[in-house]
């Protein structure tokens, strides 16, 4: 049976109905791995919105930068018969970003306190590592999932 409240215990299915837990080694390795899930998707999501301000940017990148950025800028500049390659990737990561949310917030919707718990910490930390830094505050509101 489904749960529909709020529960704590060691016993889940996540995602996959050969993904379950039911002993407390499985169920501590299962909310590492929501975890670092959580985590990865906050560094998916700068990335992608690294790579959009990269490719956005019209000028030539100066000589002093890295060859993958002079790359990426010779992509933005560069167009064929199905558009932009650089928005190409663009769309490609956001749907990678967005499928990674989607399945986390499918992973809170076992409704196990403890996963719950392990995600929210893990997009906590994960914005704090990868989007709390140097980069401007840019509010966008493009991503209609929660977990952004």
């Amino acid at each position: 049976m489904m749960h529909m409240t709020l529960y704590w215990g060691t016993q889940v299915t996540l995602l996959f109905s050969s993904w379950k837990t039911d002993s407390w080694p499985s169920y501590a390795l299962t909310l590492l791995a929501c975890f670092l899930f959580s985590v990865f998707y906050q560094n998916m999501e700068d990335r992608r919105l690294r790579f959009k301000t990269l490719a956005s940017t019209p000028a030539a990148a100066p000589p002093s930068q890295s060859a993958a950025t002079f790359l990426l800028f010779k992509l933005g500049r560069g167009r064929t018969r199905w558009g932009n390659p650089s928005r190409i990737a663009e769309a490609v990561l956001f749907g990678v970003n967005s499928a990674i949310g989607y399945l986390l917030m499918l992973a809170i919707m076992s409704f196990n306190g403890g996963v719950f718990v392990a995600i929210v910490l893990g997009l906590s930390v994960g914005y704090y590592l990868f989007r709390n830094g140097d980069q401007e505050e840019v509010v966008e509101v493009e991503n209609s999932c929660a977990c952004s």
